[in-house]
């Protein structure tokens, strides 16, 4: 070791005398003394490595410390982005019971939520009013008949006018016609469920007075829905007839998937939006109408691309992206850091568009805290 620095020192000072003729010497003085201290500064490595295995021997170095770290391999596959729109349940089929005459309600035995086949009897209406008019009517269409018989006999022995004997049969007859409407107008005081479903709102009870056309009870079928979406005119040509979505039901923590059933002709001047409708069908009746719905619209499809999660993703202060990934050196695994292009992302996931490979191993847990070429260990 002592000889090693004395070889140092001499050549300092060979260095400082050789600064001190530099301006005397020749350029191939230059040259020769160049070769020299080369070879000199060879014999010194060889002699540095050498004592460097010596010491090595004696007392081995502690081994170098590794940074655990978990890996993920680089897969290319299909990239979908969604947007999610709001929407709510709908019946597939709501309809009212309605009276078509008026009259006050003598019999309603159905309560909100029960089951009603189509054509059961939902309510009978008092009809007193118009069994009244049929009794005076039957008395007029008497009298009426009695004098067109009359008028007949003297019609047929040319006693009479015409016009006598005509306005006797229009009036028998014009009686007759609205006898006959009113006997029909009898036959709906019973009013039937249109269709089998559930009693959903009943509007008027039984000793109420129901009019022409008032809807008495609404009845709803939810054996099949339908998820209705105002969705932006922006998506118009992202949504398609017949294609699959998915619909999320925030409430029942539910995903299902339905087919777009209605695609709407037009946009709503006010918010700049169309109508989507999509049939789903309600087993056990757990969907209910109003209920809230997320309707999940593909907007964007990367084919053939590689999507990483989003925090592995670093960036330099320069700005450049970059991450790690598995790389080979003189010791073993190290962290190669590699920059990337990134394009578009969703929810927890971003495109590589540069810099990554189909099979690469890229580092995710231990990333954070990495520097270029530092030992790792696999976990």
């Amino acid at each position: 070791m002592k000889q090693y620095l004395i070889l140092i020192i001499t050549t300092i000072v060979f260095f400082a005398s050789c600064g001190e003729a530099e301006k005397s010497q020749s350029l191939d003085e230059k040259k020769s003394s160049l070769t020299s201290l080369k070879k000199e500064r060879a014999d010194l490595d060889h002699k540095i490595k050498a004592l460097e295995q010596e010491i090595e021997k004696i007392e081995p170095s502690a081994p170098k410390a590794r940074k655990l770290v978990t890996t993920d391999t680089v897969v290319v596959e299909d990239f979908k982005r969604y947007i999610d729109i709001q929407g709510s349940v709908e019946s597939g089929d709501a309809v009212f019971a309605s009276a078509e005459i008026g009259g006050r309600i003598t019999s309603m035995d159905i309560e909100e939520g029960d089951y009603v086949k189509s054509g059961s009897l939902v309510a009978v209406l008092d009809v007193q009013t118009v069994k009244n008019q049929i009794i005076e009517l039957e008395k007029s269409l008497e009298l009426a008949t009695d004098i067109f018989k009359r008028q007949e006999r003297l019609w047929n022995q040319e006693i009479g006018s015409e016009v006598q004997f005509l306005q006797a049969k229009n009036n028998k007859e014009r009686i007759e016609k609205s006898l006959e409407s009113v006997q029909f107008q009898l036959t709906k005081a019973n009013v039937y469920a249109p269709l089998s479903g559930y009693a959903e709102t009943i509007f008027l009870k039984k000793g109420e007075l129901a009019g022409p056309g008032a809807p008495i009870i609404e009845i709803i079928n939810t054996n099949t829905v339908k998820i209705v979406a105002d969705v932006p005119e922006t998506l118009l040509g992202k949504v398609k007839k017949g294609e699959y979505v998915e619909i999320e039901f925030p409430a029942l923590q539910d995903k299902r998937k339905g087919r777009v059933s209605l695609i709407g002709r037009s946009i709503d001047s006010a918010n700049r939006t169309f109508k989507v409708e999509v049939d789903m069908a309600n087993t056990g009746n757990k969907l209910k109408p109003n209920l809230l719905s997320i309707m999940k619209i593909n907007d964007l499809t990367v084919e053939q691309s590689i999507a990483i999660p989003l925090e592995l993703v670093q960036q330099e202060i320069s700005g450049k992206d970059y991450v790690f990934v598995v790389g080979s050196g003189a010791d073993g695994a190290v962290a190669e850091k590699k920059y990337v292009k990134t394009g578009p992302t969703f929810e927890d996931q971003i495109v590589i568009e540069e810099g990554l490979q189909s099979g690469d191993q890229i580092i995710v847990d231990g990333a954070r805290g990495l520097s270029s070429d530092e030992l790792i260990k696999i976990q």
